[in-house]
């Protein structure tokens, strides 16, 4: 459970474990989101995101973030479950959580080697993507599996 815990982290936390990360030749992955209701989407766009690089460091809306953003009634499990249960894959190798509405200051302070959204994304139009390329970065989409969604899951749930 500790090894779990231990990779959820504040900011400067973070920042540390990126630093001692790039200066031991690791290639550091960022990508961000909500991640309420975990489903066989976010795994696949989470190992496809890891594939870029070596340490996958996740953005994680707080759940004030995700209420402004999805609504009142969101996120459905809260900030500290959804944070243990992406700590608790494999292939994810830190969690920051951010209370801001995107995460352009989260970004500017790790500066991944790649930043990776959803194909619903114009490279150019995402958040963090000059910072990332200005250091020398890149910036990746990757195709969701279509038919999930935690917004279809929700309302499969209210049908029953």
């Amino acid at each position: 459970m500790e090894e779990v815990k231990s990779k959820i982290a504040n900011w400067v936390e973070a920042k540390a474990q990126v630093d001692r990360w790039r200066n031991a030749g690791e290639k550091i992955v960022f990508t961000n989101g909500c991640f309420d209701l975990l489903h066989l989407g976010h795994v696949d766009y989470l190992e496809k995101a890891r594939a870029f690089g070596t340490k996958l460091v996740i953005g994680l809306n707080t759940d004030d973030s995700v209420s402004r953003f999805k609504g009142p009634d969101r996120p459905i499990q809260d900030q500290t479950s959804r944070a243990r249960v992406l700590a608790a894959l494999q292939f994810v190798d830190l969690v920051v959580p951010f209370d801001q509405d995107t995460p352009l200051e989260l970004v500017s302070t790790l500066i991944p080697d790649v930043l990776v959204k959803g194909s619903d994304y114009l490279a150019e139009n995402i958040v963090g993507a000059e910072v990332v390329k200005k250091h020398g970065g890149l910036v990746k989409t990757i195709e969701f599996v279509s038919g999930y969604s935690t917004s279809r899951i929700i309302e499969k749930i209210k049908k029953t």
